[in-house]
């Protein structure tokens, strides 16, 4: 085999392995686990290595398969817009029946894997799954309330460590989940600004009452004060045995300050730049917290 038939293998292979990747969006899949060994390791005193594990490579496959079904629905809409447009199916790089096999195949392994540590974890899982492609993803071309919609699967990983580790769904979980969710408004909000010349070419509703303006950004200001009030209220004592103590709640609200800072700052600019900032800053919150959550139960 000669040096010219080895480099066009080499670069096949490494075009299929960045097509999957892709597909996958395998960043957001890892955020994704990232969330779910939070939820787990805020519920348990002992780690299980072996249900850890099984609830990343599960929880993995689970958002792979959302991710790699909503690029299915989405392949013409992604073909029109620029961030988009050199997907693997707007590109034809890869076909529809590829994808859907890959997409089937992560579902069946990921619900089996999720299964195999108690059958709740594989219920969320699944419900995650089918919200994500069968109301999310067809509701953006329809309405703004697709973010409402969208933050419902969006919200299920934090949570979904915590039913993994205790086989329940409780104040605790519930908590997990309202953290999560309210903070994918601002989060994805700020998103939607950013690219909503982009989304308008495909159709897509993603800013409230689907309008670029200050009206938009104050929705943005009330779910970022939900979000501090959620996550800084099991100081209180108010969510079971998921407590933390006043100085990791002051961090968590001084974290949440500066996103509604950013926030305050894009109502009053209504530029692009400040809604990056924001962007990233709500990256950095739901990052950050996490992290510090876990901190807070093992030192105490």
């Amino acid at each position: 085999m000669n040096s010219t038939v080895i480099s066009d293998t080499k670069n096949s292979m490494n075009t299929i392995v960045s097509d999957l990747k892709q597909l996958t969006k395998v960043g957001l899949s890892l955020s994704v686990v990232f969330s779910s060994v939070a939820g787990y390791l805020l519920a348990v005193d002992v780690i299980n290595f072996t249900t850890l594990s099984l609830l990343a490579i599960g929880g993995f496959f689970m958002v792979g398969a959302s991710n790699a079904f909503n690029q299915i629905i989405e392949k013409d809409t992604d073909s029109l817009m620029l961030r988009t447009k050199n997907r693997p199916l707007p590109t034809g790089r890869m076909s529809v029946n590829v994808a859907m096999s890959i997409a089937i195949l992560f579902t069946l392994l990921g619900i089996s894997i999720l299964y195999s540590i108690n059958p709740k974890t594989a219920l969320f899982g699944a419900i995650s799954i089918f919200l994500y492609t069968s109301a999310y993803t067809p509701l953006k071309a329809v309405t703004p309330l697709a973010v409402f919609v969208g933050a419902i699967p969006g919200a299920i990983p934090f949570m979904l460590g915590w039913v993994a580790a205790t086989n329940e769904f409780g104040i605790e979980a519930g908590f997990l989940f309202m953290i999560q969710f309210f903070w994918q408004f601002p989060h994805f909000w700020a998103i939607g600004w950013l690219q909503f010349e982009e989304y308008k070419k495909a159709g897509f509703n993603m800013l409230p009452m689907n309008t670029k303006d200050k009206a938009a950004v104050k929705q943005i200001i009330f779910y970022t004060l939900i979000m501090i009030l959620v996550s800084i209220a099991p100081v209180l004592k108010v969510s079971g045995t998921f407590y933390i103590h006043p100085l990791t709640a002051a961090i968590v609200a001084l974290l949440g300050v500066v996103m509604l800072y950013y926030a305050v700052v894009l109502h009053r600019t209504e530029k692009n730049t400040d809604a990056r900032k924001l962007m990233l800053s709500s990256v950095l919150y739901i990052t950050v917290i996490q992290i510090v959550y876990v901190v807070d139960k093992f030192l105490h």
